[in-house]
């Protein structure tokens, strides 16, 4: 027996020709696939390939559910549609576009019947004041009504079959309900009584539930597509390094240790570790990052950024589930599948809808029916009205539209939500608690000032950085390094030294240009004997590293914890939004109170063990302050758990962080304030969402009960109640879409 497999995924199977249900490709025989296989390794030149999702999974979710998402397909479990892969690229795929072209192609094929159904009613033409009556109208009414009812409902039905299969009924089950009253109420009044049927009603309301679900679906793929995009960063092949030639490959085949060439305009495959060629690389896309970075040997890089001006060979480091773009993809899936709090309110309220729905049409029908009677038409057609318009869509949309894109959001930014609970809480934070070193700081020591000793015969400063610098280039100390890069920055010629020797902890000793020149700190000054009393300083926060030629005091070159350019603008913009900031650091008080001093800190915590941390964090908590913990994600773990809001920064490629319901990739404190600001507009949003489908519904469903008809006259019609209910669903699908637009500052 022939069996079918696809080049691109050979893990799926088939004993007939067809189409992947991974990427669309088509099947081909398995003898055919090693043959194939084999000539794609002769060719060398680029071939443009569909743009598909190579190793990093295809995503599921569900047409009419957006928040259920899941690695692999099966049914919904809250409508029991067919999950769907959330890439539409692919004509074959049963995919959102699919199903928006089925509702599409039901209500176009439907509605010459709708038409013709409202031109044969009586009460149509009665109220346009026409006559159109032709031989066995009510037959053809009948026929008509039949086949919109079955070919038009039949989306409908399905759904309801999942709901009910599950025990979960909602909207697709009080359309159903709603049109098989109709339809047996007006074939009743065809076949077993005289009477006016509801043929063109129930026509007229299944078109419009069509047409109300074609743009919905329209505009909620608009809101879950972005996670696709995301995929879709990926090249599908890249530039293998095989016994020194280039051969073409899929991206898909590579593996640990490649060597891969990627050129200037192409994207980078896969994560990997420069190995030869400097370029600049554009990281927005996943960063978030807006300048280009300046890539050389030993740097990192992540798949799906693209390589700028200079050729790169990589070496690839991770692959498939581990790389980057595929740990992003998962933390996003989470924290769409997670629900904050308002959600859990939304979902109860959507459930208990439901019944409100079926309460609200049959109480209808029997008011009108029998305590005031007003005819079997009317009963039924304020039943039906009150139960379409009661439909809980909009409110189960209301969250669900606004967290899916407020993780894309956030994802464009560099900034990845783990858990949309913890951003729920950090529109309410009062306190965001900084650990110093390599957050508010760079983690590396810079030159802030040079102090010369005037009886010591140096001309000036530079002359003295660069003899200290000369001696300091054999030293991996960050001090060292610090004073060394100042030089460099400088573009001072750093001369070559002689006779090095390294005193561990205290500093080195060489010979330069026939000096002899001494780097460090007072131990070492005091062990050549060289008197360094003789030269005042204002120490504050500075490291000082004296600098002794030929056993005399020549000068001092002081460094610091270089700050970030960023952090005074971050602590700014959070006072601004009402937050206070705290400084964890393990340096001594007069340090950390000169770093608080400058950064404008509301509380400074010095000399705090790592062990410590936790406690300063609970000490905020027990005052009544929601506290946020920014640091790195892992040697602050315990203060990012005990923390209300756990915000690991400079996460990079590694954002598989545990501790942190918030990941932000890049090392840059401006992002704890958009992501604070993401909180803020997101609910917004969800309150805006749920005020308008709680509304909608207190006020839609007794005008569609009849409660406005004794005083004013008014009825609100089930093609009226299904357009309020379609309209409802748009409008907060809309709503949230607007979050995209949004500037995060």
């Amino acid at each position: 027996m022939k069996m079918y497999t696809c080049p691109m995924h050979p893990e799926v199977q088939s004993d007939k020709p067809g189409k992947c249900p991974k990427c669309g490709m088509t099947l081909i025989e398995k003898d055919e696939q090693s043959h194939r296989g084999t000539e794609s390794m002769q060719h060398t030149s680029h071939t443009p390939k569909e743009n598909t999702n190579h190793g990093q999974g295809v995503l599921y979710t569900c047409p009419m559910d957006p928040d259920v998402m899941q690695d692999a397909p099966g049914n919904c479990p809250k409508c029991g549609m067919k999950l769907v892969p959330m890439t539409s690229e692919h004509e074959g795929h049963e995919d959102h576009a699919s199903m928006e072209r089925d509702f599409k192609r039901r209500f176009f094929i439907t509605l010459p019947f709708v038409i013709l159904s409202i031109l044969l009613s009586r009460m149509i033409q009665m109220w346009l004041g026409l006559d159109l009556a032709i031989p066995g109208q009510e037959l053809l009414l009948f026929a008509i009504g039949t086949f919109i009812f079955f070919f038009g409902g039949l989306p409908f039905f399905k759904g309801a079959k999942g709901e009910l299969s599950r025990r979960n009924p909602g909207m697709m089950t009080l359309v159903a309900f709603a049109i098989t009253i109709g339809y047996t109420f007006s074939v009743a009044a065809t076949f077993l009584f005289p009477g006016e049927s509801l043929y063109w009603e129930i026509s007229t309301l299944i078109s419009v539930f069509l047409l109300g679900h074609w743009l919905e679906m329209r505009a909620v793929r608009g809101a879950t597509g972005a996670l696709a995009e995301l995929a879709k960063l990926i090249p599908p092949s890249a530039h293998l390094l095989k016994d020194g030639n280039v051969v073409d490959v899929q991206t898909s085949e590579l593996k640990i240790s490649d060597g891969v060439l990627v050129k200037p305009g192409e994207k980078i495959p896969v994560d990997g570790v420069v190995i030869d060629g400097e370029s600049s690389v554009n990281e927005s896309m996943v960063t978030g990052e807006s300048r280009p970075i300046s890539k050389k040997k030993g740097d990192k890089v992540i798949g799906g950024t693209i390589n700028q001006d200079g050729s790169l060979t990589i070496e690839v480091s991770k692959t498939g589930a581990d790389t980057a773009i595929s740990q992003i993809m998962k933390l996003i899936r989470e924290a769409q599948a997670s629900k904050p709090n308002v959600q859990h309110l939304a979902d109860q309220a959507a459930a208990v809808l439901f019944y409100v729905a079926v309460v609200a049409g049959a109480s209808s029908f029997a008011y009108w029916m029998f305590i005031s009677p007003q005819g079997a038409v009317f009963a039924a057609t304020v039943a039906v009205a009150a139960v379409v318009v009661a439909c809980p869509h909009a409110l189960g949309l209301a969250i669900p539209t606004v967290t899916t894109i407020t993780s894309t959001l956030g994802a464009k930014n560099g900034i990845l939500i783990k858990d949309m609970k913890g951003l729920e809480i950090a529109r309410k934070i009062s306190y965001v608690v900084f650990d110093k070193t390599g957050t508010l700081t760079k983690g590396e020591f810079g030159v802030t000032d040079i102090i010369l000793n005037p009886d010591a015969g140096i001309k000036d400063q530079g002359e003295l950085l660069r003899l200290a610098s000369s001696v300091e280039v054999q030293s991996q100390h960050s001090i060292a390094q610090g004073i060394v890069n100042d030089a460099k920055n400088k573009k001072l010629e750093i001369p070559s030294v002689k006779e090095f020797k390294s005193f561990p902890g205290k500093g080195a000793v060489g010979s330069v240009e026939g000096k002899k020149v001494a780097a460090g700190n007072k131990t070492l000054m005091e062990e050549l004997k060289v008197e360094i009393d003789n030269l005042k300083m204002e120490q504050k926060a500075n490291t000082p590293v004296y600098i002794a030629i030929n056993n005399k005091l020549a000068g001092i070159i002081l460094l610091a914890d270089i700050i970030r350019e960023e952090s005074k603008e971050a602590v700014k913009r959070l006072h601004d939004m009402g937050i206070k900031t705290a400084m964890l650091t393990g340096d001594t008080q007069d340090v950390a109170n000169e770093v608080g001093k400058q950064l404008d800190m509301d509380t400074v915590f010095a000399q705090v063990l790592p062990e410590d941390k936790v406690n300063k964090i609970k000490e905020l908590q027990e005052k009544g302050n929601v506290v946020a913990m920014v640091g790195d994600g892992v040697n602050d773990a315990p203060s990012l758990t005990q923390s209300h809001v756990g915000i690991a920064i400079g996460a990079g490629t590694d954002v598989a962080v545990e501790s942190a319901g918030i990941v932000l990739m890049k090392n840059d404190p401006m992002d704890v304030v958009k992501a604070i600001s993401l909180s803020r507009k997101t609910n917004t949003k969800m309150v805006q969402n749920l005020i308008w489908a709680t509304g909608y519904n207190i006020f839609a469903i007794p005008t569609a009960a009849g409660v406005l008809y004794p005083a004013f006259g008014i009825v609100l019609r089930p093609e009226w109640a299904a357009l309020l209910m379609s309209a409802s669903s748009i409008i907060v699908v809309f709503n949230a879409l607007l979050l995209r637009r949004a500037k995060l500052d």
